[in-house]
């Protein structure tokens, strides 16, 4: 079972009363302006409450995080789960306008280079012992679901097209869609169900989440936040780290490591392998399926 991790105004909330004056200007100016304090160094954050860069380090070890790129990194999940698009698209801008992004190709090459950044901290932080026994999950339960909702469906339409491809039984479902909770209630015993969730996480996955766990079916959760609500639901769990706030969302490094799990996957089946892939075969060229010259 996962453990959720608390979130940072949490922290700062249960601290505050043991912070000094210029903690607590720290902790209201974080407070309020999280989208600002986000892309500060601790120069930058010193100098604007009026305190000292050692202030700003000895505060964010009060708070128990061990360097500033922790704590970073923990306002970063907070503000995720709490922006609204407006909040957003001001980021967005602020960041292009910070880089003096003045043309559309400039911009392209900014995005580029950010699902870069995000697709090597993702390959950083990966928990390959969570993919193992992910992997042998998805090789001995029967039958396999992969559930999305809203932004999150895209990348669960994909791992299930193509974990299709690699063994048999494997069902896509759409979260937001309330007769998944009629095919959840009746499934069999050994159903493993691979949840995949982005901020800002979706209730309906929340409901899903607390079924499986109801039923005892195998939950795997793949997700960009410790911070996730399903994290405590899941039997184990995929953090797929990223390093920018997202304006509508961003699928890359989650693709990639969808696509790293179902190529595995595929060498862990053995035999069964290529059974499966020839009767697919054969049922594309009997129906005539797939368009050839």
């Amino acid at each position: 079972m996962g453990k959720k991790s608390v979130a940072l105004n949490e922290v700062i909330q249960d601290q505050y009363p043991e912070l000094t004056v210029k903690g607590k200007k720290l902790a209201d100016f974080i407070l309020t302006r999280p989208d600002k304090a986000v892309f500060m160094t601790t120069r930058q954050l010193a100098a604007a409450v009026g305190t000292s860069e050692a202030t700003v380090v000895r505060f964010v070890r009060q708070l128990g995080y061990k360097s500033y790129a922790l704590f970073i990194t923990a306002l970063k999940r907070l503000i995720d789960t709490q922006l609204t698009l407006m909040d957003r698209g001001r980021i967005a801008s602020s960041e292009a306008s910070t880089r003096a992004v003045n043309s559309e190709d400039a911009e392209f090459e900014r995005l580029i280079n950010e699902d870069i950044d995000n697709l090597r901290e993702m390959s950083n932080s990966i928990d390959f012992d969570q993919v193992k026994k992910i992997r042998k999950i998805l090789k001995t339960c029967d039958p396999v679901y992969v559930i999305g909702a809203r932004l999150s469906y895209a990348p669960a339409h994909y791992m299930g097209w193509t974990l299709a491809k690699v063994r048999k039984n494997v069902h896509i479902l759409n979260g937001s869609d309330r007769t998944t909770i009629d095919r959840l209630i009746f499934a069999p015993e050994k159903t493993a169900v691979v949840l995949i969730a982005t901020s800002r996480y979706p209730n309906e996955l929340v409901r899903i989440g607390k079924i499986v766990q109801r039923y005892n079916f195998k939950l795997i959760l793949l997700t960009d936040s410790d911070a996730c609500p399903l994290v405590p639901f899941s039997s184990h769990a995929l953090v797929i780290s990223t390093k920018t706030i997202p304006f509508l969302g961003n699928l890359s490094a989650m693709t990639s490591l969808i696509n790293y799990i179902v190529h595995t996957q595929a060498a862990a089946m053995g035999d069964s392998l290529k059974d499966h892939q020839e009767k697919l075969e054969q049922a594309y060229l009997e129906n005539d399926i797939l368009f050839n010259y």
